[in-house]
């Protein structure tokens, strides 16, 4: 039992450690934009693809480890991106304090969003967190603290008397992501991970086993509405503008969409994912000749490449490293192997 312990903490210590090497290779972006070595667009679509990254983090430990589907995610992450845009930029609010409640009124609904899922599951519950997000969305199109459609605006944090600028808010943004990846990672591979999947698998079990549904669906709402308004918050004041319109069931979808190609169950496979889904097309695609010559082919080209990764890939794009690991301990175990079999043959 113990060395199960330790293989599992010098497990989790070693991805953690990944995930901060991770985030001080993505930090470092903002200075070869400085030298002109990378573009500011391309700074400006990574930074999306992170704060993208920590809500689709959240909908993997819901409907990954938890098996409670939500298609309310955008509605979440709109109210959170509209809390921070009204407190800072209207009632002057100092931005920690503003993220602070910006993302508990969020965490507050979605828990009791979560009562909900002991009556009903599967399709009747997305219908329902559908229509929570919809209520949400009409509450947007209340002028006096949204402007309407006009949208509204908002500006880079200013932490401790300190305003931070584009560059800066793409390393908080960073630094973020890197810490819930870390605190992610440590409770999913603990006793609420084990719970979570335990429920997934069958309810019944684990009540039999003394599992507490009540408490283990809410702590995975709450968790996933955390995230949805957190990354909410952090594109206001990355973007600096939020729109009614954005948050619409197609980005509900979108993050449903990113956590199957990334990998239903990993916090790489969410970043992949996102990456995949919103990153791709604008960095890769549409910088090859011929795709970037036709307006939105890159798009076009896009889903065919989703519907290949589904097709070879169902567990997650995120096993394609593995198999490159497998393919090359291989490989170089083949070419290791044949000038010893050549010293025995002579």
């Amino acid at each position: 039992m113990k060395t199960r312990e330790i293989n599992s903490y010098t497990s989790n210590r070693k991805t953690n450690i990944n995930y901060m090497i991770f985030g001080a290779v993505i930090a470092i972006l903002p200075l070869l934009n400085g030298f002109g070595i990378i573009q500011s667009s391309t700074m400006t679509i990574l930074g999306t693809v992170m704060f993208y990254s920590i809500v689709a983090m959240g909908l993997t430990i819901l409907l990954g480890f938890s098996g409670l589907v939500s298609l309310g995610t955008a509605g979440f992450m709109g109210l959170g991106s509209y809390m921070a845009a009204y407190f800072t930029e209207d009632m002057k609010l100092p931005f920690l304090l503003s993220l602070l409640i910006s993302v508990l009124v969020p965490v507050i609904i979605g828990v009791l969003v979560g009562l909900v899922s002991l009556r009903i599951e599967g399709y009747y519950l997305a219908i329902a967190t559908l229509a929570v997000s919809e209520i949400i969305r009409r509450l947007f199109d209340i002028d006096k603290f949204t402007h309407g459609y006009s949208g509204k605006n908002g500006n880079y944090p200013i932490i401790f008397g300190l305003e931070l600028d584009k560059s800066y808010t793409f390393i908080l943004i960073t630094i973020v992501l890197v810490l819930i990846m870390i605190l992610s990672n440590n409770f999913l591979n603990a006793q609420t991970g084990r719970a979570l999947l335990a429920m997934k698998g069958s309810e019944a079990a684990a009540q039999a086993m003394g599992i507490n549904l009540l408490k283990y669906k809410l702590t995975a709402f709450g968790i996933a509405t955390l995230y949805a308004s957190l990354g909410g918050v952090l594109y206001n004041h990355f973007v600096n503008y939020t729109y009614p319109d954005t948050w619409n069931l197609l980005l509900s979808l979108n993050f449903i969409g990113i956590i199957i190609i990334g990998g239903m169950r990993s916090l790489s496979g969410a970043v992949l994912g996102t990456f995949i889904v919103f990153g791709f097309p604008e960095l890769v695609l549409k910088e090859i000749p011929g795709i970037a010559n036709i307006d939105g082919l890159q798009y076009v080209m896009s889903g065919v490449f989703l519907i290949i990764i589904i097709l070879f890939y169902p567990g997650g794009a995120i096993n394609i490293f593995k198999d490159i690991k497998d393919t090359s301990k291989k490989v170089l175990q083949k070419i290791l192997k044949k000038p010893q079999e050549a010293e025995v043959g002579s």
